[in-house]
């Protein structure tokens, strides 16, 4: 099956070969990751064949939940080194630039025997970490040959996923069996790990860990430079401000038009757009433009001045979720069309209305708890989204009502980290207090 399974993602790659190529010349994408992807990291990247723990974390929203883990996997493994890998550029940017504790950032290798073998041989993991729900059976087969202990944390089998993994569901039974321990999100993502194939007793429900990894503003470690962002958004208190956060293509021109109507009341209404894939912020901006408003780029902005702009491109990386706390109302995309949705909480942390479209399926816990709440709201079509951000804009007392509970839920739901902390160190005990703290090496 393995041998199938292998030929599969050759086969995958020879159909896809095409658009892979069409993506590295026009955005340059796959080029410089080519190498790290087929097992060859830098002589740098580990040197003293140090030991280490794992995290893979696939794009920006696992990268950020993994930050919760990484102080104390710091505290307790004091001589072993952090590695860290994703597959997207933007996740790899992100871990480079917002997460401390991690020694090296690497791509992901693809998923066949003689990569991860090379990859493994380098990393010389003790620990492997899977954020969510990455399941790479030959990876797995390696790790269990070498004796490299491995945990899903956070885990999650969305309802959109759960019908194709029990398709396979012979094959997933014996991959399942080489990972040692399963903390999941929800009782119902337990269930479909071991309706899958994991062994009961290697599963535990811990909670959603994306709770554990917000930074609750007020905190001592809660700014560490990354507020510079409002500095760029020096805006009057009586100035309205929409954010549309990590909207894919078909979500922009309702918002655009949903803004629309709203200037019509609230004059000095600001737009802030932030596409959730850097290749579409061009197209953006040009949607913007035909519209007839006047738009500019955050990249393009004044230090310390306020915009005079109607819309913002939100064109950086990694200042999203500072921005949030000028926010009036979000509404957050990828659940307009059928994407499975995104990460409501980090606007919610922050104590803001947040709105979302039919498509939640990726957070539908999250997104439930929050709708039985009364801490967000959610609407069905371009239409409702328009008159729910013209209600929300214009009513201060809801704002605040649906903001305070949103922020109530952020806390109430924290204490995933210390349960998926507990699980792996029953399969790493922590270092005795006193061990010899190795020097840290921030990777670059």
């Amino acid at each position: 099956m393995y041998a199938v399974y292998s030929i599969l993602i050759v086969a995958f790659f020879v159909l896809v070969s095409p658009y892979l190529l069409y993506q590295a010349l026009r955005y340059r994408k796959y080029i410089v990751s080519l190498p790290q992807r087929l097992g060859y990291l830098p002589v740098s990247f580990n040197l003293d064949a140090d030991e280490s723990i794992w995290i893979h974390a696939v794009s920006v929203g696992e990268v950020l939940t993994a930050r919760a883990l990484l102080g104390e996997l710091r505290q307790r493994y004091p001589r072993l080194r952090i590695f860290l890998s994703t597959t997207t550029m933007t996740g790899r940017q992100i871990a480079r630039n917002n997460l401390q504790y991690v020694d090296e950032v690497f791509y992901f290798p693809f998923d066949l025997g003689f990569i991860v073998q090379r990859t493994l041989a380098l990393v010389r993991p003790r620990l492997f970490i899977m954020m969510e729900t990455e399941i790479w059976p030959n990876l797995l087969r390696a790790c269990r040959r070498a004796g490299v202990r491995t945990a899903v944390v956070n885990g999650r089998i969305s309802g959109r996923s759960y019908p194709r993994y029990r398709l396979a569901r012979p094959f997933f039974r014996r991959v399942l069996r080489d990972v040692d321990r399963f903390c999941m999100q929800s009782e119902e993502s337990a269930r479909r790990i071991i309706d899958i194939g994991a062994e009961r007793e290697r599963v535990t429900v811990t909670g959603s860990l994306k709770f554990d990894s917000l930074e609750i503003p007020g905190a001592p470690s809660a700014d560490r430079g990354q507020n510079r962002v409002l500095r760029f958004f020096r805006l009057t208190p009586d100035r309205s401000v929409l954010i549309a956060a990590s909207t894919l293509k078909g979500e922009e021109e309702p918002i655009l038009d949903a803004f629309q109507r709203i200037r019509t009341t609230v004059t000095n209404a600001l737009l802030i757009i932030a596409p959730r894939k850097p290749e579409r912020f061009d197209d953006v901006e040009r949607l913007a433009r035909r519209a007839g408003w006047n738009v500019a780029r955050r990249s393009e902005l004044r230090v310390d001045a306020e915009p005079r702009n109607d819309v913002i491109i939100l064109d950086t990386i990694g200042e999203l979720a500072q921005l949030y706390q000028v926010a009036t109302a979000v509404f957050v995309g990828g659940s307009l069309v059928d994407a499975g949705g995104h990460n409501i909480l980090e606007p919610a942390v922050f104590g803001k209305p947040i709105v979302f479209g039919p498509h939640m399926e990726n957070f539908a816990e999250i997104a439930w708890t929050f709708i039985d709440n009364g801490a967000a709201l959610q609407v069905r079509s371009a239409r409702e989204l328009e008159t729910a951000l013209l209600d929300l804009l214009g009513d201060p007392v809801r704002r605040a009502s649906l903001g305070a509970a949103a922020r109530a839920l952020v806390e109430a739901n924290r204490g995933a980290r210390g349960k998926s902390l507990a699980v792996l160190a029953q399969l790493l005990p922590p270092d005795a207090p006193g061990s010899v703290v190795r020097p840290f090496r921030r990777g670059r």
